[in-house]
């Protein structure tokens, strides 16, 4: 491949665009402009960090999906990972027009494909008119900047983990959301500014180009780490705030909604809650978390929580970011595993929700798992996990319901600390204490009286 052009103006960070096209989008507040850091120290943020973005006028970006089989997974898992990979793309505002595999003992450490298909690749988006190349695994900093010097200059590199940041940027409307989307941007771009700032650094070679002080790259990274600290700071604040909500909700038992994104967890909320909320059949079609009151029969009440969805290679820095999004899944009192049956991956993508409630400290085998949209099924039910309480249902249509109520009144009822307390008709004194004093959980008038079914404080 011959050399370039070595007065070419070095492209932008893998996630962050360059030039008018979308990357990474980081979310900005109407009191967080950004700024250069100036020589006194100035606060702020990179002036060339992009708003956030929006899809070209001129039409959705066409994308070159790659992936290397190595081995350790199948050929056909590899493909239907770049299946997903390629909804990820339609979600961010772009098409997948090609795909390129590279069977490999293991990822090549410069360019993770190799140079000779990196060759085919750039002819594979010339062909195509691709102005985007996607990888579906993690790009090591070094690595993207050899695949962005090796390809065409105006095809821009992403991994996996840039697309996802590009959807929950796009996804995000709560300021909880929108500081944990660009705490997780921030973080990915910390160990990739090598490639987007070297044309700025203030030290170089040869004569007369010699100088004192931290280069531009020392700088940036300056702004950045205090840019993090600055958004750990909010955030702690809004989990204050969000431990606050929690406790006025306290008397509720709480319901979270846990699974893999695209599994129905908004339809299921929709049917539980009777509100609306946006339903797509995209992933991450929702990002906020949502909490609301629920029935689940014979009077009992609880606090449905919907949360972030999983997928698989999902950025560690990410659910770092979404930790406190997440912590509705840690603290409730029965968690929801949602499932989409009719997926041929279904029992991967369990494995992958299940592994991510672990590192949070849930145990899995506690859960209740719902194998949703059955009604998209044309025979029997996929056999279910032996060790897990299983209830099968369509939240579309409905189906199961009346099941799902039954096993969550059930699981609610049988926790630690719940009591039913009976009284006369006429309450009297000891049912006003009662209301007063405990968390009532329902609340049933029968022909002996009046049953409350408390949680002890």
């Amino acid at each position: 491949m011959g050399k370039r052009d070595s007065q070419r103006a070095p492209r932008q960070t893998a996630g962050t665009g360059k030039g008018k096209g979308r990357g990474t989008r980081s979310a900005q507040w109407p009191d967080d402009e950004p700024t250069t850091d100036d020589a006194a120290g100035g606060k702020g943020v990179p002036a060339e960090t992009p708003a956030r973005a929006s899809v070209p006028s001129g039409g959705r970006e066409r994308a070159v999906l790659v992936a290397v089989v190595t081995g350790k997974a199948a050929r056909l898992v590899v493909e239907s990972h770049l299946d997903e990979l390629a909804q990820l793309v339609d979600t961010a505002g772009g098409v997948a027009v090609a795909r390129l595999l590279q069977e490999r003992k293991s990822p090549d450490p410069t360019t993770f494909i190799g140079k000779g298909k990196v060759g085919e690749l750039a002819a594979l988006a010339r062909e195509n008119g691709a102005k985007l190349v996607v990888f579906d695994d993690d790009l090591s900093p070094s690595q993207a900047r050899h695949l962005d010097e090796a390809l065409p200059a105006d095809v821009k590199v992403l991994d996996r983990a840039g697309v996802i940041l590009d959807i929950f940027a796009l996804r995000a409307r709560t300021r909880e959301a929108q500081i944990q989307v660009e705490l997780a941007q921030l973080t990915y771009q910390m160990s990739r500014l090598t490639r987007r700032w070297a044309h700025l650094s203030r030290q170089a070679g040869g004569i007369g180009t010699r100088g004192v002080g931290e280069t531009q790259l020392e700088s940036d990274r300056r702004v950045i780490r205090r840019r993090i600290g600055a958004l750990r700071e909010r955030l702690d604040l809004v989990e204050r705030e969000r431990e606050v909500q929690r406790k006025r909700r306290a008397q509720l038992p709480a319901v979270a909604l846990v699974g893999y994104t695209n599994a129905g967890k908004s339809t299921l909320f929709e049917k539980m809650t009777g509100t609306t909320t946006l339903v797509e059949d995209r992933l991450f079609a929702t990002l906020d978390p949502r909490t609301r009151r629920a029935e689940v029969g014979d009077g009992v009440a609880v606090a449905v929580a919907d949360t972030v969805g999983f997928i698989r290679k999902l950025p560690h820095h990410l659910v770092a970011s979404f930790r406190a999004t997440l912590a509705e899944a840690t603290l409730a009192q029965v968690v929801v595993h949602l499932v989409d049956a009719s997926h041929p991956d279904w029992p991967d993508q369990l494995a992958v929700g299940e592994e991510v409630l672990a590192s949070l400290g849930v145990e899995p085998k506690s859960c209740i798992v719902v194998l949703n949209k059955v009604d998209r099924l044309d025979g029997a039910l996929p056999p279910a996990p032996a060790d897990r309480t299983v209830v099968a249902i369509s939240a579309l249509t409905g189906e199961g319901m009346d099941v799902l109520r039954e096993r969550l009144r059930t699981a609610i009822l049988s926790q630690p600390g719940m009591e039913t307390l009976r009284f006369p008709a006429d309450g009297g004194e000891e049912l006003q204490r009662a209301l007063r004093d405990e968390d009532v959980v329902a609340r049933r008038f029968t022909a002996e009286g009046i049953e409350l079914v408390v949680r002890r404080r």
